[in-house]
């Protein structure tokens, strides 16, 4: 199960590049979701939390983030239906 849950993060956290995300500190990142039992929740809160860590998320190079990407891939990694929403406005503050 640790396997296939990293396998998991990975796929996620590539997806959300592909979408238009940077991720600063990836690999704090990554370290900390393998750990945790519950990844999305994880996630989460490093999203909302993270900056101390050096974790922070932002469009990569100014560009617009694909939006519907984005959605798809929290759907598509069950996330609850609100975390994209929240997720994208967090993105639109940190500038």
């Amino acid at each position: 199960m640790g396997q296939q849950s990293h396998e998991t993060i990975d796929a996620f956290l590539d997806s959300l590049k592909r979408a238009g995300v940077k991720i600063s500190n990836e690999q704090e990142l990554r370290e900390r979701l393998v750990e945790a039992r519950l990844w999305h929740m994880a996630f989460m809160t490093l999203a909302a939390h993270g900056q101390p860590l050096g974790i922070r998320f932002e469009s990569d190079d100014g560009q617009s983030i694909d939006e519907d990407a984005l959605q798809n891939l929290f759907a598509r990694h069950s996330f609850p239906s609100s975390a994209e929403g929240n997720f994208a406005a967090r993105l639109k503050t940190a500038h």
